[in-house]
Parts: C-alpha cells; sequence; structure tokens
C-alpha cells in the first residue's frame, strides 16, 4: 500500500463530502488526511484527500467518484510535482527552565509561538508532514499537552493548475 493525494474538485452543494467519505469508507479505506475549501471559480470547491490504498484500489475509488455527478475532476497529485502543507497548533509543557530551549526548537523549525503561558507555549507550525513529524519528535521530551492539525492542502508545481486539464480524470 502507498500514500496517495487525490485533488478533486467539486461543485459547492450540500452533501458532497458526505457522499465522497461515504465512497471510501463503503470500501473501507481509512482516509488519513481530508481538507476542503473554496476555488478561484464561484460554486467549485477543492477537496484534498489522502489515503493509504495500493495502485487498484485507487483506480477503483477514483471510477467510483468520477460516477458522481458533483465531482468535475479528480488529479492525483505525487510529492515530485506538488506543494502539500499541513497547519498544525502545538501546546507545549514549557516552565521557566525549559521555555528558552523549547523556543530554540520553535524558531530553528521556523514555527511562530502564538501563545504563551505560566507552563506552556502554543505554537503554529506549518509544512510537510514530515518536517512536522520530525518538528514532534524534537518536542516531544518537553512534554506535548495537545495536537490539532488541519488536512493536508496541495497544488501541483509549475504554471498549470487543475483546471487547465482536459479530461476528467489526469
Amino acid at each position: 500500500m502507498a500514500r496517495h493525494t487525490l485533488s478533486i474538485l467539486v461543485q459547492d452543494q450540500p452533501g458532497v463530502l458526505a457522499r465522497i467519505s461515504s465512497l471510501f469508507s463503503r470500501r473501507a479505506y481509512n482516509i488519513e488526511s481530508l481538507a476542503v475549501g473554496t476555488t478561484e471559480t464561484e460554486g467549485v470547491s477543492r477537496m484534498t484527500v489522502v489515503v493509504n490504498v495500493d495502485e487498484h484500489a485507487l483506480e477503483q475509488v477514483t471510477k467510483q467518484l468520477n460516477k458522481l455527478i458533483n465531482v468535475l475532476k479528480i488529479v492525483e497529485l505525487d510529492d515530485t510535482t506538488a506543494i502539500a502543507r499541513q497547519l498544525m497548533l502545538i501546546k507545549i509543557k514549557a516552565d521557566d527552565k525549559t521555555r528558552g530551549a523549547v523556543l530554540e526548537l520553535v524558531e530553528l523549525f521556523r514555527a511562530k509561538v502564538v501563545d504563551v503561558g505560566t507552563d506552556a507555549v502554543t505554537v503554529e507550525a506549518t509544512g510537510s508532514v514530515d518536517k512536522l513529524d520530525a518538528f514532534l519528535e524534537v518536542l516531544a521530551p518537553y512534554g506535548i499537552k495537545e495536537i490539532v492539525q488541519s488536512g493536508v492542502v496541495a497544488l501541483a508545481r509549475g504554471g498549470r493548475s487543475i483546471a487547465d486539464r482536459s479530461n476528467r480524470n489526469s
């Protein structure tokens, strides 16, 4: 099995998210990440879905997605041809003794402090899944109190857009 990132353009209609996510769940495929937002085109939303399946399963899911009336376009984005980012808020234990070290790590990973308390620091970090995993690994010894993260969002590199591609499934 491999990790796949799908960029799906859909009509911005009630129930589209439920129909698409249920398509994955009916086949017992776990969605690792899901992000939905508006696009540059009114009435069209972009869903970025990350799923860990084999090639055959991905092909079957893609065919089923293409049958849904509200799905306009599906493109698989790979790591070499796409830029993918995720947002994470992390609350780390940080008292007077450890706060300096935690803040150094925050700077090293180009994260941003968004709240400081007497016993904790809350940090905003954006980047690739690998970068954020590495950040969590170095923060772990200090004690992570809470984490919340967005789904992955991704775009193809270069000047072309998903709307430029002529067929429904590329």
